[in-house]
């Protein structure tokens, strides 16, 4: 399964890479920002998309709606500081399937990529 990790901060994504390479998902390939997400996502082959809202040129929630203009059914799961039931509605609404708030751990992360592929 190929996984497209898209958040600005380095170590978040050296992090959520490091728990799916101990989950067994060794293929990701990542981005700093939505634009960078679109052009990784063009290449192809993705199965999974794992993103963050706050990011510098095309956020979260811009990329999941470009993504969603294109795509319906790859899976979106959204990792994030946002926790308000008000965030998690907007993300919803914007076409993610699933949502972590960090800081997470490697059981909670699992589960929720478990969920989306149930």
């Amino acid at each position: 399964m190929k996984i497209l990790v898209v958040d600005d901060s380095p170590t978040m994504r050296r992090i959520i890479i490091g728990n799916l390479l101990r989950m067994g998902h060794p293929d990701a390939v990542e981005g700093e920002n939505g634009r960078v997400g679109l052009e990784k996502l063009a290449q192809g082959g993705v199965d999974l998309i794992i993103t963050d809202w706050d990011m510098p040129e095309m956020n979260g929630l811009e990329f999941v709606r470009a993504v969603r203009s294109q795509d319906t059914a790859l899976p979106i799961l959204m990792v994030t500081t946002h926790a308000a039931t008000e965030d998690i509605l907007q993300a919803l609404q914007a076409g993610v399937n699933n949502y972590v708030v960090k800081p997470f751990t490697l059981e909670g992360l699992q589960a929720k990529i478990n969920s989306l592929f149930e």
